[in-house]
């Protein structure tokens, strides 16, 4: 089994910065594809970015692209997610997620985390 505990979610205004971190225990994740959802009230969970276990390839949404930067670091079990120039519609719960393979659709990841919340006003 693999615990995730998402962190550094907040209150922010338009074009600030935060960055998420999500950290796994449990298990080593250094050899999963990770990932991050967000969802916001009344909408599906929506695909954000994800990252393969060695970090080399990414991909993002057409939303974020540009703006948020997912990396890891696995001497850490440690998932991250710079957010740049952050918009009122970024405002979700973003959940950090582990799954055998990077994909875009949350049904892939049979591991999740609780989700931070992250509030962008205008």
């Amino acid at each position: 089994q693999v615990q995730l505990v998402e962190s550094g979610g907040g209150l922010v205004q338009a074009g600030g910065s935060l960055r998420l971190s999500c950290g796994a225990s449990g298990r080593t994740v250094s050899r999963y594809a990770m990932a991050w959802f967000r969802q916001a009230p009344g909408k599906e969970r929506e695909f954000v970015a994800h990252i393969n276990w060695s970090g080399e390839n990414t991909y993002y949404a057409d939303s974020v692209k540009g703006r948020f930067t997912i990396s890891r670091d696995n001497t850490k079990n440690t998932l991250y997610l710079q957010m740049n120039s952050l918009k009122p519609e970024d405002t979700a719960v973003y959940h950090c997620a582990v799954g055998a393979f990077a994909a875009t659709v949350p049904s892939s990841y049979p591991y999740w985390g609780q989700g931070t919340q992250v509030t962008v006003s205008s």
